[in-house]
């Protein structure tokens, strides 16, 4: 079994981070419809950002249009934050990077 489960792109019940725990290596079904899912969620992310542009620029775009907008890029932001969350705890981990949990201090003299 893989020693860390994978937060997966989509959220469980009320909202909750949803995780898999798999024996396959990032091999398995599951592991490859995450890995989709995340290419689509950063695609449309993607695709937003342009849609989000074209908006501001006109004029004539009112208070509910800019609102639904608002909603859709913190749908956006939410996506690739949990899929940086994820990947980031899936990222290996040398035995120098376990032994601090910020930046090495500077020693005296150094600067």
């Amino acid at each position: 079994m893989s020693a860390q489960p994978r937060l997966l792109p989509w959220p469980g019940p009320a909202g909750k981070p949803c995780y898999l725990v798999s024996d396959a290596d990032g091999a398995g079904y599951l592991s490859q419809l995450a890995d989709e899912m995340e290419a689509v969620q950063l695609r449309m992310g993607a695709e937003l950002i342009g849609h989000a542009r074209l908006l501001l620029r006109d004029q004539k775009a009112d208070a509910r249009e800019l609102r639904y907008l608002s909603d859709r890029l913190i749908e956006a932001l939410q996506d690739a934050l949990r899929i940086a969350e994820s990947r980031g705890e899936r990222l290996p981990v040398s035995d120098d990077e376990c032994e601090t949990d910020g930046p090495t201090p500077a020693k005296e003299g150094d600067g």
